[in-house]
């Protein structure tokens, strides 16, 4: 029952998914990467639509895999795989494909589409939609260091000067290592793309890679794995400069903090996070009325927002703050977006390797 007249006009403007979803006042069971569902616009979902949003968040692909595994998908209505990871998803079978017919699908921006529906149309059906775009570079502290797109390279992590001063991840450290180094010509790779030739073109890449970081390793301060802990380099663990995600550098800028975010010459890394139907689902008109909801170019703007990602829906930038315009350019500037590096499809053999090259670089 609607208690409000307020709450009546909301409803009856409402998308009709979102007016049927009202009646049944459900849950919606989604395991999210953190903070690329912003509190508010989940508590805005909730007014509009008596749908509660129970979220399970995680810091990895490996993480979701893993978690996803265990649990046969039970208890979860939708995860949110990286577009790049098709391969290892379909493997595990745990996936139903989306309808759709219930879909705005002329909401989303083509070139984000494109991207989910090229990896991920199995037998004709969609098994993934985007939601956010985002990337990692160079990101640093801006009272310690002052820095220019020109002299932004993954080189910077390695310079002396930055020694026990330097965040990153060991598995996207060791890529963007590999970028500089074939920049320079010190290691050609065809921008890293032949590390995804086969196996043994990967290792020979790799093993070459993981010497040169394990002999260079007091360059690290710290190993970061959540936007959390990307934070806290920063402001806690005294870091100067780093490999992070675009979107922990600028919520910190947004805060006031001296901390700034480019893409470097050598190409920022750049992904796109969506959603995928677990085929345990169990709370379907949720699902599509929540679909209905965040494909609105207003709500989109407000996830972008609260996210310091990019949204795949077209029109949200119109609800983006002037700030955070700003601070998009001034982390893209020049060229950079024509030279974001996005990540191929990932066979599994390579995410099994690649991974054994972290664990090396990270306990070495």
């Amino acid at each position: 029952m609607l208690k409000t007249a307020a709450a009546g006009t909301l409803l009856a403007s409402a998308p009709f998914y979102v007016r049927n979803a009202f009646s049944s006042s459900g849950e919606l069971n989604i395991m999210c990467w953190s903070g690329e569902l912003p509190d508010d616009v989940m508590a805005d979902f909730t007014k509009a639509t008596g749908i509660r949003v129970n979220r399970t968040p995680f810091s990895s692909n490996e993480e979701l895999i893993n978690k996803l595994q265990a649990t046969f998908g039970e208890g979860f209505d939708l995860v949110m795989p990286s577009f790049n990871r098709a391969p290892e998803f379909k493997f595990l079978e745990l996936l139903a494909p989306f309808d759709t017919n219930r879909l705005n699908m002329e909401a989303f921006l083509p070139s984000m589409l494109e991207a989910s529906t090229e990896l991920w149309t199995w037998e004709g059906e969609l098994y993934h939609l985007p939601h956010l775009w985002g990337s990692e570079g160079l990101s640093w502290r801006s009272d310690k260091l002052e820095l220019s797109y020109e002299e932004a390279s993954y080189g910077l992590l390695w310079d002396p000067r930055f020694d026990r001063q330097v965040q990153m991840r060991p598995v996207s450290g060791l890529l963007g290592l590999g970028l500089w180094l074939d920049a320079t010509g010190k290691l050609p790779t065809n921008r890293m793309l032949d590390s995804y030739k086969d196996e043994a073109t990967m290792r020979k890449i790799y093993d070459e890679l993981l010497a040169y970081a394990v002999a260079h390793k007091s360059q690290i301060k710290q190993f970061w794995d959540s936007s959390d802990n990307a934070k806290s380099g920063y402001i806690e663990n005294g870091c100067v400069i780093g490999q992070t995600w675009d979107g922990p550098a600028l919520d910190l800028a947004k805060s006031n903090q001296p901390v700034k975010f480019i893409a470097p010459q050598e190409g920022a890394l750049a992904w796109i996070d969506g959603f995928s139907l677990t085929s345990a689902a169990r709370n379907i008109e949720e699902i599509y009325a929540f679909f209905d909801y965040i494909t609105q170019s207003e709500v989109a703007g407000k996830i972008a927002t609260g996210s310091s990602y990019n949204s795949s829906i077209k029109g949200a930038e119109a609800y983006v703050p002037e700030t955070d315009r700003a601070l998009f350019s001034l982390s893209y500037p020049a060229n950079a977006l024509e030279k974001l590096w996005r990540y191929p499809s990932s066979p599994a053999w390579f995410i099994s390797a690649r991974n054994e090259y972290a664990e090396k670089f990270k306990v070495a």
